[in-house]
This record gives structure tokens, sequence and C-alpha cells, in this order.
């Protein structure tokens, strides 16, 4: 009896020391976010003197140079860029929206943009009455009859009682991607939409629209108007059904150009060839300077190299950081990684994405393969002093969401998302909305949850 009551406080012990050990090196990683972290001089770099990165742009491709280099700088062993096709959608010059009115003798501007993959109007622009809508099943009901020759109008709000802004983002966003078509089988010319976001301010929010042939084989303009422009043009409506709007965009879809995943990586000293992965997008929309979305993503990753490297923390397996090309509109990166993978048959041990802003860190949604989810329950005590309280089900993301297939546990990062469809793809999405603290409490989130990992698995 009392060799076992030995041996069991010589495991108790053991735990209760390790949980100590971990406790303070999560503190140690803490600190070198917030004292030594490059993020934000990273970001301010990336968005402010680069800006906007859509996918085969030259600023796309100045960006991924500046990643090579930013990795190399963090400390990385080794840098590659990895090849990927991708879409090249080009916007032309800005777009043109004009309001008019005879009955209640009216012309007004309103704000708008095209939507990623819209094809162009004419040259001379469209002009054509409006009808409102504000579901697809009532665009059914009005079928070709109420439809045809007229700008369809998606007024479509943010359900306001959902706590979860992402939550109202996915139950509004098919309106946006796959609106065109469904109006072009009833005969629309064109498409508006009331912008992806519940701020009451007059950005318009652009993002990827797509055309489905099984749906209608014709491909209609599609634009989004800002929240303000949405009201005024749905209160306008009211006064006078038969008001018209002229568009205007010059979009044009040009074949898919090379570009680069940017992968930089720490060697592990026990198991180098098993990878633990954290990434984010380095493409962004063209009308901002894509600070939250997803340059922070991006700085947040490369800085976890730079955590392994200047802190003396060695990690058993490799860690990479990846900046993914082209996640906006086409995923040519996701994909390029995907088949990488299966193809050098690489074993991830985890994969991290960031790309849900810079803000506030609150936790991490985290699938259930490979028992990493009831793992991590288990150190939610280590994060509690900052403020980490949400381990989740259903984690992943975009870009590394191909790796599922693999049987790769996937983890997407959440921060406070209040605020971040506020700004998600306008032009207000520059570096001097990120907040620096902010931004380094979760990279060193990120990097303490790869520590974890790297330990225990």
């Amino acid at each position: 009896m009392k060799k076992f009551i030995f041996i069991l406080s010589l495991f108790v012990f053991s735990k209760v020391d390790s949980q100590n050990t971990d406790s303070l090196t999560l503190r140690k990683i803490y600190d070198f976010y917030l004292t030594e972290s490059k993020c934000y001089k990273n970001l301010e770099q990336l968005c402010t003197t680069i800006g906007g990165r859509l996918s085969g742009s030259p600023q796309a491709e100045k960006a991924v140079y500046w990643a090579k280099k930013a990795m190399y700088d963090a400390g990385a062993d080794t840098v590659y860029l990895q090849p990927c096709m991708v879409t090249h959608w080009v916007r032309g010059a800005k777009e043109t929206c004009v309001l008019k009115s005879s009955q209640i003798k009216s012309s007004q501007d309103l704000n708008i943009i095209a939507l990623g993959g819209s094809v162009a109007t004419p040259s001379i622009g469209l002009t054509s009455k409006i009808i409102e809508v504000k579901s697809f099943d009532e665009l059914e009901k009005l079928g070709e009859n109420n439809i045809k020759g007229k700008i369809v109008f998606y007024n479509v709000f943010f359900n306001e009682k959902n706590i979860s802004t992402g939550q109202s983002y996915g139950e509004t966003v098919k309106y946006r991607y796959s609106g065109a078509s469904k109006a072009a089988k009833y005969g629309a010319l064109a498409t508006v939409v009331r912008s992806m976001s519940s701020a009451k301010n007059d950005s318009p929010h652009t993002g990827a629209m797509g055309y489905d042939s099984t749906v209608s084989k014709l491909k209609i303009p599609s634009f989004a108007l800002s929240f303000t422009a949405a009201d005024v043009l749905s209160e306008a409506l009211k006064k006078d059904e038969s008001l018209t709007l002229t568009l205007k965009c010059y979009c044009q879809s040009l074949p898919e150009v090379l570009s680069y995943n940017v992968i930089g990586e720490v060697k592990g000293t026990e198991k180098p060839n098993e990878y633990i992965i954290t990434g984010g997008h380095l493409d962004s929309w063209d009308n901002g300077q894509g600070a939250h979305d997803d340059g922070a993503g991006v700085v947040q990753s490369i800085d976890v190299l730079g955590l392994f490297k200047k802190t003396g923390i060695k990690p058993k397996h490799s860690v990479r950081a990846i900046a993914f090309m082209n996640e906006e509109n086409g995923l040519g990166g996701a994909k390029a990684y995907a088949k990488e993978t299966e193809e050098k048959k690489w074993k991830h041990i985890a994969a991290i994405e960031t790309d849900a802003g810079g803000f506030t860190p609150r936790g991490f949604n985290i699938d259930t393969l490979t028992g990493l989810y009831k793992l991590a329950l288990k150190w939610k005590p280590l994060f509690s002093p900052y403020f980490i309280e949400n381990i989740d089900k259903d984690g992943g993301g975009a870009d590394i969401g191909p790796l599922e297939k693999f049987g790769v546990p996937c983890i997407g990062y959440r921060p406070d998302g209040q605020r971040y469809f506020d700004i998600h793809h306008t032009a207000d999405d520059t570096f001097d909305k990120v907040n620096k603290r902010e931004l380094e409490l979760g990279a060193a989130a990120i990097g303490s949850l790869i520590y974890l990992i790297d330990k225990y698995k």
C-alpha cells in the first residue's frame, strides 16, 4: 500500500510540476510577444508600402517577396515559395451608380463597388428599373414576368440577434455569392446587394461572387451598395417604384497566373518530418490595405518563427508559418499546399488558421480529430490568465480546410469578432484600425497553443 501511495504521489507531483513549467513558459511567451514582437511593425510595412494585394496583381507579387524576407528575418531555418495558379480578376476604373427619379425629381450618386469576379457593364453603362427582394424565395415567387429587364436589389440585413457576427455573415453571404446567377435565371440585367455588414456607414463591402452555369448561362454584373446607399435606395423605391439606376463597372477576368505560397520553417529537434503549421492569407481585396483581412494573420504566423528562434524554446516537431495566396477569390494556395501534402505524404500534427482579424483574442475552435480537442480542454486553466476562455469544437478555415481529408486536426483562431464585419472587404481595412496590443496578444495565444501541442502530441 505504501508503495502505491508513493507512486501516486510521484505521479501527482510530476503532473503539478509540468503544469507549473507550462505556466511559466506561457508567461515567457507572452512576455516575448508584448515586448519583442515584430507583428505590428511587419503589418505596418505590409499595409503601407504594398497595400491591397489582390491575387495576380503586382502588389501580390511584391507581397510574396516581402513575406519571404520577413520570415528569414524572424529566424526561419528555411523559406521556400510554393507555386500555385491563382485567379486574375481586375477591377479597372472606379465603379459608379446613379439613382434617378422623375417622380420625386432627384438624381443621386450612390457608393457602390463591383463584386470580385463580376463581368463588366457595357462601356456606356447599364440603366434599368429596380426590383427589391429580401430572399431567394421572394425572387422565385416574383419570377420572370416581374424581374426580366430589371436590376435585382437584394436588400438583406444582418440578423442583429446573433451574438456571433460571423453567423450573420454566413446567413447573408449567399446573396452576394449566388445572387447574380439566380437573378439572371429570370432575366435580370444586373444585381446589387446590401453590403455584408451591420455597420451603418457609407463604405461598400466587396467580396467574391460566382456564376453558376447550371442555374443560368448568362453572366450579369454584380455590385454591393454601402449600408447607407442601400437605405437610400430602399426608401426611394417606396416613393417611386419606377426610379432607375445607372451602373458602370470595368471588370475583367483574365487567365490564371502563377503565384506562390510563402512557407517558412523552424526545424524540429526530435521529429523534423512532422509539422505544426499556422497561417493566414497574403492576398487581400484591392480597395483597402488588407490589414485585418488578413495581414494580421500573416504577421502573427510569421512571428511564431521568431518565438522559437529568439526565446530558446526548441520545438520537437517542425513548425511552419504559411502565407497563403488566393484565399479571397479562388483558394489556389490552399489547393497547392494540400496537393503537395498528398504527394510528399507530409504528416501534420495540427494546422492553425488565423483569418478573423487582429482583434482581442477570445479562444480557438478545434476539431475532434486525433483527440486534440479533449487535450486542449485541459489547457484552459493555463490560458485563463490571458483571457482565453473559449475552447470550442469544429475548427478550421478556408486555407487549411483541404487538409482535413488527410486527417489533420484543424484549428481556427478566434478573436473578438464584433467589429470585424464593420470593415471587412472595405477601403476602411487599413493599418490604423489595428491595435498593437490586441495583435500581439493574439499572436501570443497562437504561439502558446503551438508550444503546448508540440510538447504533448
